[in-house]
């Protein structure tokens, strides 16, 4: 910016965005000056470089507004955990396949895992069938992101909202 350029000629941009053309940089420096505005070096690898004649602080300003609504409009996905058991009666799987409707409607992934205790672990294949019942009744809302697999003494499986 202004005095930090250092070449001898630039191609210069007005401050309409007019193509002015290849000047020295003295008369580049002086004709920023003469419209109480700043030079600024846009693309300092071209041959020559390309500068324009701008106000600085106005053009910060717009980019920091601009990167903040950027920030404001990004959605956080968060990972909710349901647990289910292995032997879980039936109001408490509704309850719980609620929730993760619920979740995935909210566009957050969901982590459905399934709990051993003692020697249920035997009985894997009742977890199995309880994750895959989750995923057959959500597969409108939801992609699988990780199936059903066995970690330790839980079965877990990720769903993550389809993207709209």
């Amino acid at each position: 910016m202004n005095d930090e350029i250092r070449a001898k000629e630039v191609r210069l941009v007005g401050p309409e965005g007019e193509q002015i053309g290849i000047k020295p940089f003295r008369e580049a420096m002086q004709m920023a000056i003469d419209a109480n505005l700043d030079l600024v070096n846009v693309a300092p690898q071209a041959k020559p470089p390309v500068c324009r004649i701008m106000d600085y602080g106005k053009f910060r300003y717009e980019q920091q507004k601009k990167e903040k609504e950027a920030r404001k409009n990004q959605k956080i996905v968060d990972l909710k955990e349901v647990w289910f058991r292995a032997n879980i009666e039936e109001n408490d799987y509704q309850t719980k396949f609620r929730n993760v409707v619920k979740f995935l409607k909210e566009g957050d992934k969901v982590k459905c895992s399934v709990r051993f205790r003692g020697r249920e672990i035997t009985h894997a294949k009742l977890g199995q069938k309880i994750l895959e019942r989750v995923a057959n009744e959500v597969t409108d809302l939801c992609i699988i992101e990780r199936l059903p697999k066995l970690e330790g003494r839980s079965m877990i499986m990720i769903l993550a909202p389809k993207p709209h």
